[in-house]
């Protein structure tokens, strides 16, 4: 069976999964009534961590939306542009008609029938206006703003897209762990019921890792579900089949690079996040409206004119011109351009108190990552030497009830508690490393640097 991998710069094979997908639909054509064609298996997907976060980029619809808000943007700033420049339009008329001319005594009085033919293009320009520059401005700044959360949505989607990954890996390490207590665990209860056939061992030291060994496969059950569960879960943020089969083909990694400096970090969360980028857009775009408001006061000079031709028919026609030059002064207008300029300003001032409280979560973000990778490592340190003293332990235990008679089955018991609880230990431990490298990435705005 032909295998797919997404990894760092083989991203095509998202869309021959789709391609698949198509090809996997039942044909009709050509059937008799009442039978179809099975579908084709989907190839698997073999998903690198960098693999999962580029697809999630080109095909998750939130992100796609956002792309689409950029494009109605892009024609929001074309539309304010438009204002400022010639404003140009033509008509031709031709008309047949009769004109009233009043009453002499009682008897009213008409001409008779003439045409008119009229051929004219008509031009205006705005030569200054302050409102409609700054209008213009706002509007671009608006683009910005628009730009910068499509990247604030992008970045959350890879974000949940990288956890994700994490917690099927975590649950993939669970079900690994889960399979290796039962391996042990068999083959110690093959050893208890030697030395029972000996007349050494009990039945209850039997049940006792039998319950253990039920409890186990239990267990791995419930983690097998949590690894679905998982990869059905990318698979809904990548808008793909879900009957795409998935393998995970990272691991965790136990350690991290060194650690930048806290103010290092917060420097470059400021530098790099969107959301910090977007709002200080916002502030700039909601001054602009202010003063493109406030510009209204201002007069204003527009150019008029039109040329045409005129006369009964286009061939006896005459050129006639007009122009004009319009000097515009606001004066009174019941005070609602003043009620927009306090609801300019007011928004103003909401925007800078935003901009205040973005610069406080991001701040608290960076640090609270970074406090959760310090005390991850230092739980994967415990836990690597957890599960080595565990296994000691074990070890132990096992030659002390292989060569001594006397030896009690509750310090294997104990030994196996202890070597599960170290592997449960360690597989939540590298899951908060690694889950905390994503959020300090998130929280620093360099998940495309994430590895």
């Amino acid at each position: 069976m032909m295998r797919v991998r997404i990894g760092s710069g083989c991203l095509p094979a998202v869309g021959m999964v789709l391609i698949a997908v198509l090809l996997a639909e039942p044909s009709w054509a050509g059937n008799e009534p009442g039978t179809q064609s099975k579908p084709a298996p989907l190839p698997p997907l073999t998903l690198t961590l960098r693999g999962a976060l580029a697809a999630a980029v080109d095909n998750n619809p939130d992100v796609l939306l956002y792309k689409e808000r950029i494009a109605a943007a892009q024609g929001q700033v074309q539309t304010q542009l438009g204002a400022l420049l010639p404003n140009l339009a033509s008509n031709v008329r031709q008309t047949r008609q009769t004109q009233f001319l009043g009453t002499f005594g009682l008897s009213p009085v008409r001409t008779d029938p003439f045409s008119i033919f009229d051929a004219r293009v008509n031009a205006s320009q705005n030569l200054v206006s302050v409102s409609l520059i700054q209008r213009w401005r706002a509007s671009r700044e608006t683009l910005h703003v628009v730009e910068f959360e499509s990247d604030a949505r992008k970045y959350d989607t890879m974000a949940s897209v990288a956890l994700l990954y994490m917690e099927g890996l975590k649950a993939t390490g669970m079900v690994k762990m889960h399979e290796s207590n039962q391996q042990v665990m068999s083959e110690l209860l093959g050893m208890v019921k030697q030395r029972q056939r000996g007349g050494v061992a009990t039945g209850l030291d039997i049940v006792r890792l039998e319950a253990q060994l039920a409890s186990e496969r239990q267990l791995a059950a419930a983690s097998r579900y949590d690894v679905q569960h998982a990869k059905l879960s990318l698979l809904n943020l990548l808008s793909l089949p879900y009957e795409t089969p998935v393998v995970l083909a990272d691991e965790f990694q136990a350690d991290v690079h060194e650690l930048a400096g806290l103010q290092a970090a917060v420097d470059e969360a400021l530098a790099n996040r969107p959301e910090v980028q977007a709002q200080f857009t916002r502030v700039k775009a909601s001054e602009l409206t202010y003063s493109s408001i406030t510009g209204e006061r201002l007069p204003s000079l527009v150019a008029q004119g039109d040329y045409g031709l005129i006369g009964n028919r286009w061939n006896n026609s005459l050129d006639t011109y007009n122009m004009a030059l319009l000097l515009q002064i606001p004066i009174f207008d019941g005070a609602q351009r003043e009620g927009r300029i306090a609801e300019a300003r007011s928004q103003l001032r909401q925007e800078a108190l935003r901009m205040r409280s973005v610069l406080n979560q991001v701040k608290m973000e960076v640090h609270d990552a970074l406090a959760a990778l310090t005390a991850a490592k230092e739980q994967v340190g415990i836990a690597q030497m957890g599960m080595q003293m565990a296994a000691k332990e074990l070890d132990l235990a096992r030659e002390r009830y292989a060569v001594i008679t006397a030896a009690s089955h509750f310090e294997l018991t104990n030994g196996l508690s202890a070597v599960a609880r170290a592997r449960e230990n360690l597989v939540n431990a590298l899951f908060q490393l690694n889950a905390a490298r994503v959020n300090l990435a998130r929280s620093t705005g360099s998940l495309n640097a994430l590895n």
